[in-house]
């Protein structure tokens, strides 16, 4: 670090929000069950493209039984994991 930096001048990692499994499994289901396009979809609900095609692929592996990494969104997911 340069000796002449501020601590305000230092950048500060940003603290994204965590999403909970219910409103990941919301955003989803407008994709799968309700037809919207995933850009529309993250439009309406305030998340990013990338972040909402995730979780539709994400729903769509619980739902053919398929545990993939990180926290599940369905119950019946979590309850396996627990």
């Amino acid at each position: 670090m340069h000796s002449n930096m501020t601590s305000d001048s230092i950048m500060t990692r940003k603290v994204r929000p965590r999403s909970s499994p219910e409103f990941k499994v919301e955003c989803a289901l407008l994709v799968i069950d309700q037809g919207y396009s995933v850009r529309e979809a993250a439009q309406a609900m305030g998340v990013g493209k990338s972040t909402l095609d995730k979780w539709v692929q994400k729903l769509k592996s619980e739902r053919l039984g398929h545990v993939l990494p990180g926290q599940p969104l369905t119950d019946k997911q979590r309850e396996i994991a627990s």
